[in-house]
């Protein structure tokens, strides 16, 4: 009888101070730690705002180069560089948003709710939000590099142009898979 009387978990002796029976102390312990790993991901975040900041910096220095040759430069160079300021620009968007929605999903909440510059989709944003969004941003990026490929079909290789074609494709697929996916997950939440 007392061995019915030991295993249930009211009779448990607890340690001082604790809410937690000995036998659930460690799990409990190994749960925080799994919750407090999320940590791990923050200076994954910080090096991405250092990315994005070398981003900014390159941006700069395309938009020198365009603005001291722009007497010298053919139209189809110049329309190639505003591509390459608006790809850098779209990586840079991509940046961010994996920044902020990849942090305020996984690791901590953004205490931003009074922040007259809060971005609207940050009130909805989960990680299938988040790969949505992505994968919409990599169709905008690669949509820039094949429209650079065709305003300068003279001097590109036919092959890397299919390649470019198929690659966007498969991109535009799976942004289509992704949607579809999530639409049907929320349907069944």
């Amino acid at each position: 009888m007392s061995d019915a009387h030991s295993s249930h978990p009211a009779s448990t002796p607890m340690s001082p101070g604790s809410t937690h029976p000995p036998s659930n102390q460690l799990e409990h312990l190994f749960e925080v730690a799994v919750f407090a790993s999320r940590w791990i991901q923050a200076p994954l975040y910080g090096g991405l705002i250092v990315a994005e900041l070398l981003y900014a910096y390159k941006f700069l220095v395309e938009l020198w180069e365009m603005m001291t040759h722009i007497h010298k430069m053919e139209e189809t160079v110049f329309m190639l560089g505003v591509l390459g300021l608006i790809d850098v620009t779209m990586v840079a968007n991509l940046l961010t948003m994996v920044v902020i929605g990849g942090y305020a999903t996984f690791v901590s909440k953004l205490d931003l709710e009074s922040h007259p510059d809060r971005p609207d989709w940050l009130t909805h944003v989960d990680p299938g939000t988040i790969k949505i969004k992505l994968a919409a941003s990599l169709i905008g990026i690669s949509s820039i590099h094949l429209l650079k490929s065709f305003v300068d079909i003279a001097n590109e290789n036919p092959e890397h142009v299919k390649w470019k074609i198929f690659i966007h494709m498969t991109f535009l697929g799976s942004a289509i898979l992704l949607a579809w996916t999530d639409k049907i997950m929320q349907k069944k939440h």
